[in-house]
């Protein structure tokens, strides 16, 4: 079974590895504009990237390759030249390029856990047949992010809690809610490697480390990776 650790020697939550597992499952299924096939491929020229190998794609836009190698390797040169021209270039759109930053992030997040670790990458999963929904949210709207966002009216229930009491959610969500169905994945994921947005209004979330502890980590770790949001 994937992500078994059974070679680790520290406790993992189980809902580490039941949210590792879900990203798996979700890259492999068709998305709402990548097939499958695509989506792993993303995955794949994200690790690519990751070390800098040079990597082409036979079944991925050109621009799609260069926005992965982008994103992972240059993200603190991300501007709105970069944007403009991504989404229009062939095979690109605005929906096809939020959805491939959400299979980078989900990817990449699960790969770097791994190698905190110092354990071999979790091989990527089969893609799973079918073609892409091809829906996009009518609720969305051009607002303070490059990309249309989705405000918690135009959300099913269960995503629009993730924006807490507000119409729109911290730019971190809403940034990728043109896809909505990320809400739910990046909630799990940061549920899985920090805080889930219940925890993160609450002083003391009952973990095995205190919230003080938490977030001392968290911004050296941010540190050490020279985050810039």
């Amino acid at each position: 079974m994937a992500f078994a650790y059974s070679d680790v020697n520290l406790p993992i939550r189980e809902t580490t590895i039941n949210a590792h597992r879900d990203s798996w499952e979700r890259i492999a299924r068709p998305g709402r504009w990548w097939t499958g096939a695509e989506r792993v491929e993303i995955a794949r020229l994200q690790r690519a990237a990751r070390h800098f190998d040079p990597a082409k794609s036979s079944i991925l836009p050109e621009a799609a390759v260069f926005a992965i190698q982008k994103l992972v390797v240059d993200n603190a040169n991300l501007n709105r030249g970069f944007y403009d021209e991504t989404i229009t270039a062939p095979g690109m759109s605005e929906d096809r390029y939020i959805e491939l930053v959400a299979v980078v992030v989900h990817a990449l997040s699960v790969d770097e856990f791994h190698r905190a670790l110092g354990i071999p990458l979790e091989p990527l999963p089969d893609p799973q047949p079918g073609d892409p929904s091809r829906q996009r949210p009518s609720a969305a709207e051009q607002k303070w992010s490059w990309a249309p966002i989705v405000p918690k009216s135009g959300l099913p229930p269960e995503l629009a809690q993730h924006y807490g009491p507000l119409e729109w959610g911290a730019n971190v969500l809403s940034a990728l809610s043109l896809i909505p169905e990320n809400l739910g994945w990046l909630h799990d994921l940061s549920e899985a490697h920090y805080l889930s947005f219940r925890e993160m209004r609450m002083p003391d979330p009952l973990r095995a480390i205190s919230r003080p502890q938490i977030e001392l980590i968290a911004a050296r770790v941010s540190a050490l990776n020279e985050c810039f949001y």
